[in-house]
């Protein structure tokens, strides 16, 4: 295997991105008639299966165009950034006039012309069904419409933003939320919800630090305590592992299956959110947690023969196992574990190349890239779509590596875990590299 000098892993993550990955987004992913965007294309990407927008996934959407416009407008001759503004601009828009429901909360999924419609897990409709299913919904609005206020530096976007994250974290506080595709196990506390605080809060804290808005202080509190929860109840020193789940009262219930399996992919995602929230804060026993994280969920990850990182794994490798309660049995998160553990999932290896490029700019240590090479091999030559012409990523693998069409959380193709996290990959190479010269 050639290992490419940081300089060319630079080059090439550049060329990815805005050559292979983005241009797929805007040529087919952007509703220019009705507003919003297009993600439920097949896995293969040959075909629109529909046209429903989820909100969820429209927001992570509007989060990477409106990314890209603020950071990145000059990387390639292919797109400018105003093409990226005005196609962020058409889902902004649209988000912002349709994606809440009366009582402020966002809907879970709107059809094409921007009406609320209930939909199961596959994305059909049900007449009748709920319109608000879970608060990641808002939490993604949150992302997306907070970045795209910077991008566009129009105030009224924060505002919407600010209004809603009060709302959601007044629903966190209250335990009146609901968590949607996998619903928090009784009598668990889980791992997610810090984890996805600590994200949302710091990025919103950048974008009222832009506005001058004291909203930013009340932003990074949250962002500390999200943090600082994530490492006093699922980071386990004995263990070495950062745990989805855990015990309410504590005790430990390795016997179980929710308690015995871990998420790599979160574990490794957080790890770098954490990463991030150290970086600002200077904490440094944030940064010590986001490192051994990083190395323990890469390892135990990777310790394989079929090569990747499954979607879950047992605390001690291998296929999840362990006792289900009789509360938890089919429950949508169980029947995930048990059906999908083995599956090679886009998101999580782009979360994995990242982590781990970050570690190695923040702890100097070899050893994280010599974890990063074998991954970075693995997955430039298993997720790539062989059809030149669409270029986006065949996302959803199993355990050697074929396509899977299948639901992962949601029936959509989300642009967003890749591009966000090859953006980051390029921010953190040119900062390694602007320290050697």
């Amino acid at each position: 295997m050639k290992l490419m000098e940081l300089g060319e892993l630079k080059a090439f993550y550049i060329d990815h991105l805005f050559d292979t990955l983005v241009p797929f987004w805007m040529e087919e992913g952007i509703d220019w008639e009705k507003g919003g965007f297009f993600t439920c294309f097949s896995n293969d990407c040959e075909r629109l299966v529909s046209t429903n927008k989820y909100v969820w996934s429209q927001g992570r959407f509007l989060w990477m165009l409106s990314r890209l416009a603020y950071e990145f407008g000059g990387y390639s001759d292919r797109y400018s950034r105003k093409a990226y503004l005005d196609a962020a601009t058409c889902g902004a828009v649209f988000l912002k006039d349709r994606a809440l429901l009366g009582n402020g909360h966002a809907a879970w999924a709107l059809n094409r012309e921007g009406k609320p419609i209930a939909v199961d897990r596959l994305g059909n409709v049900v007449e009748g069904g709920e319109l608000e299913r879970g608060i990641t919904a808002d939490i993604f609005l949150i992302y997306g419409m907070g970045e795209y206020a910077r991008a566009a530096d129009k105030r009224e976007f924060f505002d919407f933003a600010l209004a809603l994250f009060k709302s959601v974290d007044e629903r966190f506080r209250t335990n009146t939320y609901r968590w949607v595709p996998q619903a928090v196990p009784q009598g668990y506390r889980s791992h997610a919800l810090s984890m996805i605080m600590l994200e949302t809060a710091q990025e919103l804290a950048a974008i009222a630090a832009y506005f001058k808005d004291p909203a930013e202080k009340q932003l990074l509190a949250i962002s500390q305590s999200s943090a600082e929860t994530t490492v006093r109840y699922f980071l386990n020193e004995d263990e070495q592992r950062l745990f989805e789940f855990v015990k309410e009262s504590g005790a430990a219930a390795f016997d179980e299956l929710l308690a015995s399996t871990v998420n790599p992919g979160h574990s490794l995602e957080d790890a770098w959110f954490m990463l991030h929230w150290a970086m600002r804060s200077k904490d440094q026993t944030i940064l010590d947690a986001g490192l051994k994280v990083v190395r323990w969920m890469t390892e135990i990850g990777v310790a394989n023969e079929e090569g990747g990182i499954p979607q879950f794994i047992h605390k001690d490798g291998g296929k999840p196992r362990g006792v289900v309660l009789p509360i938890h049995e089919g429950s949508p998160v169980v029947t995930e574990i048990k059906e999908n553990w083995y599956n090679r999932l886009w998101w999580v290896h782009s979360e994995a190349l990242y982590a781990l490029l970050l570690s190695y700019e923040l702890s100097g240590d070899d050893g994280y890239l010599d974890l990063y090479w074998p991954l970075h091999e693995y997955v430039f030559s298993t997720f790539p779509n062989p059809n030149k012409e669409k270029g986006e990523w065949i996302q959803i693998r199993d355990q050697w590596g074929r396509p899977e069409d299948k639901v992962v959380a949601l029936p959509v193709k989300d642009p967003y875990h890749i591009t966000r996290a090859f953006m980051h990959v390029i921010k953190s190479l040119e900062r390694v590299l602007g320290k050697r010269r």
